[in-house]
């Protein structure tokens, strides 16, 4: 993968964890009903882990 598309995937990973953090932020202070603040934080926690994984793999596989 050249190092152009290595960089844009890493910056959408930043991207999934800041947004990752405001809709935990949201959950917890700004929902008040239980259902919908469910479905935010299981979006919230997905992006986290798809996020953190996908950084963990470009820092662990990158100049191969």
């Amino acid at each position: 993968m050249p190092a152009l598309d290595i960089m844009w995937v890493s910056f959408y990973c930043i991207g999934f964890l800041i947004i990752s953090v405001g809709l935990i932020y949201l959950a917890r202070n700004k929902v008040s009903n239980g259902f919908l603040r469910t479905i935010v934080n299981l979006i919230a926690y997905i992006l986290f882990g798809l996020g953190t994984f996908l950084m963990v793999l470009i820092v662990a596989t990158w100049p191969a």
